[in-house]
């Protein structure tokens, strides 16, 4: 699904995958190595479909997978409860997405708009307004 780097070589604000949730870096924090062992990372994300923060403890050496984000854009067909229809502007799909939590966002979203959603595997989220 994404790539695989070393815990150590990632920075906060970019992404990586912690309880099979794509998670932002928000905090990074290195341990030295002990007598015994090898330095560790404590790594805090941000989930992006749940919002909820995420801990991995690991070594700085350990393969971890980074997701990978596509950002596509697509025009809203109609609106169906706390559903969204949308047409991608590529492929010309029409599918059903999860209106945004965001009070703001989710305002701005009529018949019509052009929207920003990111897709991760098989999840998708509008994240802005084009």
């Amino acid at each position: 699904m994404g790539k695989v780097v070393e815990l150590g070589e990632l920075k906060e604000g970019s992404w990586l995958m912690i309880d099979n949730e794509p998670c932002q870096i928000v905090e990074i924090s290195h341990s030295k190595p002990g007598k015994h062992g090898s330095a560790k990372a404590r790594v805090v994300g941000i989930g992006l479909f749940d919002g909820a923060k995420h801990t991995l403890l690991s070594p700085v050496d350990t393969k971890v997978e980074v997701p990978l984000i596509e950002k596509r854009s697509a025009q809203v067909l109609t609106i169906l409860g706390d559903n969204v229809q949308v047409m991608d502007l590529e492929t010309y799909g029409v599918f059903e997405l999860p209106l945004p939590q965001d009070p703001e966002l989710r305002k701005s979203i009529t018949q019509g708009v052009t929207v920003e959603y990111w897709r991760v595997g098989s999840r998708q989220k509008i994240m802005r307004i084009k």
